[in-house]
């Protein structure tokens, strides 16, 4: 094994244990994380995972110092917590890791003053670098996320870790968080990471490391065994990201179990509670519809601007109506969305004919929008996949993870004050217009 391919996959399971040598492969019947990331072969130091953003010494090779990696390991059953009072986001299938860096609302000084955020703010000037040899310097991130598993009978929480890919920085923007348990604010940072892998396997050869850890090789020379799609990147830029993402191609014929939140956690109360509390006055959930739709139009890069909510009764199929402004500032057209929200039992479904009644609104050039507690029947969305109409489902799991995430930015994590707002301010949200007079809104 010597010198040969050392693969590292995604969703790899890891046994990392701080004490453990370098030398074994294996180790509780798991991958051992140290051999993978520094084999005992190389004389090098192990990469640890300690912290939640962590990075070798630089290597000082003949064209300059480089950062040759920086290893970020995110730990889901801390979120909430004073060390990590945020959730970061994966979602693999689609390349794309939301990740919050690691200013703490007991840190002091601005977001760089950590010895992590700094090593991130530094890597994302490399990482939008507008020219090649700037991004050849570029440290890849790699990403990997602390799980439990069953061993011996039992379940272990610690010191196992998923792989979960390369990725490349696409932005990075300052945030005020609050946290959930103090309801102090602190400012951070955050990313949105696209994820890559190799093109004939789903993950990296990690030879490709060892050689940007050599100090007897250039920027250039260390791309050896990078993935191509990294190497694409490289040579064109942000430009590549899109064709280079990750993605994994699965039905996108959703099942009810898909579109509810898991059972017991934070997002399950979250949807029972809009249940309950929207039970009986069903129209003022229009207006929460209408802003989680805005948020998850805004989270895809979106230019989307909110318009009004229609009259209680014969809206015909539309509940709200908003606009997307496609393109630049300067160069843009707008687009009318329609919305439509129904507020059921989570273990209920929407059927074909009331996603058609929404369709049936839309005009040439125009989207849909629909918003529910529940879930989309199997021949719903088979319709609108076939027929390719141009909507956008929200499920129950989605509206769950958006409306906390609404709650945490905006009302101090208090969800209670978040939907006791749409019930005051839903009058006034009431327009008698027609959708099309949101373009010149």
């Amino acid at each position: 094994m010597l010198g040969g391919p050392r693969y590292v996959l995604v969703h790899d399971e890891l046994r990392y244990a701080q004490g453990a040598n370098q030398s074994d492969q294996m180790l509780d019947g798991y991958p051992n994380y140290h051999w993978l990331m520094s084999p005992d072969h190389l004389n090098i130091r192990k990469v640890m995972l300690e912290a939640g953003i962590n990075a070798p010494a630089l290597t000082v090779a003949s064209d300059g110092p480089r950062r040759s990696l920086i290893a970020i390991r995110s730990s889901p059953w801390k979120a909430g917590h004073e060390t990590n009072p945020w959730h970061d986001e994966f979602d693999l299938d689609h390349g794309h890791v939301r990740y919050f860096g690691d200013h703490k609302p007991t840190t002091t000084g601005a977001p760089g003053a950590t010895r992590g955020n700094a090593m991130l703010l530094d890597a994302m000037r490399l990482h939008a670098g507008t020219t090649r040899e700037e991004r050849l310097l570029a440290p890849p991130l790699l990403l990997f996320r602390s799980v439990s598993v069953h061993r011996g009978g039992r379940q272990i929480q610690k010191g196992h870790v998923e792989f979960c890919g390369a990725a490349i920085i696409e932005r990075l923007e300052h945030v005020v968080q609050r946290d959930p348990a103090t309801g102090k604010s602190f400012p951070n940072i955050a990313l949105d990471l696209a994820v890559v892998s190799d093109l004939t396997v789903d993950g990296i050869d990690l030879r490709w490391l060892d050689d940007r850890r050599d100090p007897l090789l250039s920027a250039e020379e260390s791309l050896k065994h990078a993935p191509q799609r990294w190497k694409d990147w490289i040579a064109k830029g942000r430009v590549a990201i899109p064709g280079i993402r990750r993605r994994v191609h699965t039905s996108p014929v959703k099942t009810s179990a898909d579109q509810q939140p898991l059972p017991g956690t934070a997002e399950a109360n979250v949807l029972a509670k809009l249940y309950r509390f929207y039970d009986g006055r069903k129209h003022a959930f229009e207006l929460l519809a209408s802003r989680v739709a805005a948020e998850v139009l805004r989270e895809s890069g979106a230019r989307y601007k909110q318009g009004w909510l229609s009259r209680p009764s014969g809206d015909g199929g539309v509940d709200f109506v908003g606009r997307i402004d496609m393109g630049s500032l300067s160069a843009s057209t707008p687009v009318v969305v329609l919305g439509q929200a129904k507020c059921i039992k989570p273990n209920s479904s929407i059927s074909p004919e009331q996603v058609a009644r929404l369709v049936a609104r839309l005009r040439r050039g125009w989207i849909g929008v629909y918003v529910t507690t529940g879930s989309f029947s199997k021949q719903a969305q088979i319709e609108i996949i076939d027929d390719q109409y141009p909507v956008v489902l929200i499920n129950g799991r989605i509206l769950a993870e958006t409306a906390r995430r609404m709650a945490q930015a905006n009302h101090g994590g208090d969800l209670d004050v978040m939907l006791d707002s749409t019930v005051a301010e839903y009058e006034g949200e009431i327009t008698y217009r027609r959708p099309e007079q949101v373009i010149s809104s």
